[in-house]
């Protein structure tokens, strides 16, 4: 893939390529990043890894870690693997489909796994005319199959941690079932006021802990955007811009 953009994340600690067209990185994989409760020597697994935003800034928090991706995309795949040569984070990244993963991939489980699936189920809307953009925000795995793959790929007492639309959280939470407990759920709001649009969810594979539902994450200061400019909460700066973790579970 041509006309490649160079993006600095986490305040410019790590430099990723991804194209300048289509879908593009932002602060989602970082705040998914922050909340995966991965310690050195862990290993991690991110579905629908992409240019593969989460994993390296996951790595750039946690030293020492064992980390794969997978993305059904080819070129988005491609640039996954040029960006951990470039960010010297190894991490092996394979092109498939998370419902069809490579037999070696298959065989191996995790004690993580992250993942910002598809925001739009595509039987209620339109498709995105450009290809990777659609690739990562139309499904073409619906929302059960695609958590499924991934709490099968957990070893037990693994954590799972989802961003995802919070208008969708239903449908998140019919997907988990007996196999998944220790939830824990964290709504994003733009700001104060409103109505969270996006939700950090976490559960573990054969946990039975009760539901936990955390104060919010307020993004920005303020109850309107009053002018242009960042306008982020201190909480908000400091995970997108120094690398701070997330947590939710203790």
């Amino acid at each position: 893939m041509e006309n490649l953009s160079k993006d600095a994340f986490l305040g410019g600690k790590l430099t990723l390529s991804q194209p300048v067209t289509g879908y593009r990185a932002g602060a989602d994989p970082v705040f998914l990043a922050a909340s995966v409760p991965a310690k050195a020597g862990d290993s991690v697994l991110d579905l629908g890894c992409g240019i593969g935003a989460a994993l390296f800034c996951l790595m750039a928090r946690v030293p020492g870690l064992i980390t794969t991706g997978i993305e059904i995309n080819p070129s988005y795949a491609n640039i996954a693997r040029q960006n951990a040569a470039d960010t010297g984070y190894g991490a092996d990244i394979y092109k498939g489909d998370l419902t069809q993963m490579p037999d070696t991939l298959r065989q191996q489980t995790f004690d993580h796994v992250m993942t910002n699936p598809p925001f739009f189920d595509r039987a209620d809307g339109s498709a995105a005319s450009d290809e990777g953009r659609e690739s990562a925000r139309g499904e073409s795995v619906d929302l059960p199959a695609w958590l499924d793959a991934g709490v099968r790929r957990l070893k037990s007492k693994g954590t799972l941690t989802v961003i995802q639309r919070a208008d969708r959280l239903p449908a998140v939470l019919r997907a988990l079932d007996t196999r998944m407990g220790d939830i824990i759920l964290r709504p994003l709001v733009p700001r104060n006021g409103r109505p969270a649009k996006l939700i950090l969810l976490q559960a573990r594979k054969g946990a039975k802990g009760p539901f936990h539902l955390l104060t919010p994450l307020i993004l920005h200061k303020g109850e309107h955007h009053a002018k242009d400019g960042e306008s982020y909460t201190e909480q908000a700066q400091d995970i997108l811009r120094n690398g701070a973790a997330l947590p939710l579970l203790d």
